[in-house]
């Protein structure tokens, strides 16, 4: 099986031709592309969508890149944007997705972007754009902004001598 898988993109790639995109990142592209129209509608100037930098290396010693789905502007506040996209919210919303783990990633980043276009004094905030597409049912298509959806200072790691409930 995984021999036939190889053999079939190796093919693909040797005589040019693209392979289809898996139905989960044609279903989260599709996402960002509503993600972005709402949040022009709701007046965020855009800056930039999938803006990618190294924020350190994990413990194998290999260079960990984050990701920031949209950065723009709402207002005079620089905002990070990230973007979840579910075909359904039957079991959980989208936004549970943005875990501590994914937005400290997601802080990093937006910090090492800050520093890079001389951003530090601006201030800034982290949204979530949650978009649920559900078949092809254009009627119950949802997208739904969460303005400041957490803090820096939410982010902290704990050390064990903070106690246990500060």
């Amino acid at each position: 099986m995984k021999l036939a898988f190889w053999q079939r993109n190796n093919q693909s790639r040797r005589s040019g031709t693209v392979s289809e995109v898996p139905p989960h990142f044609a279903l989260g592209q599709r996402g960002e592309q509503m993600a972005l129209a709402h949040l022009e509608h709701a007046g965020y100037r855009i800056v930039a969508a999938n803006f990618s930098v190294p924020i350190g290396r994990n413990q194998r010693d290999v260079v960990v890149n984050a990701e920031i789905d949209v950065v723009a502007f709402d207002g005079p506040t620089l905002c990070f944007v990230e973007v979840k996209t579910r075909a359904s919210d039957e079991f959980a919303p989208p936004e549970v997705n943005v875990d501590l783990r994914k937005r400290r990633q997601i802080a990093r980043a937006a910090r090492a972007y800050r520093r890079i276009f001389g951003l530090m004094k601006t201030p800034y905030r982290y949204d979530v754009v949650t978009v649920v597409l559900p078949g092809e049912s254009a009627n119950r298509i949802r997208v739904e902004l969460l303005k400041n959806f957490w803090r820096d200072d939410a982010l902290r790691k704990r050390n064990w001598r903070d106690g246990h409930l500060s």
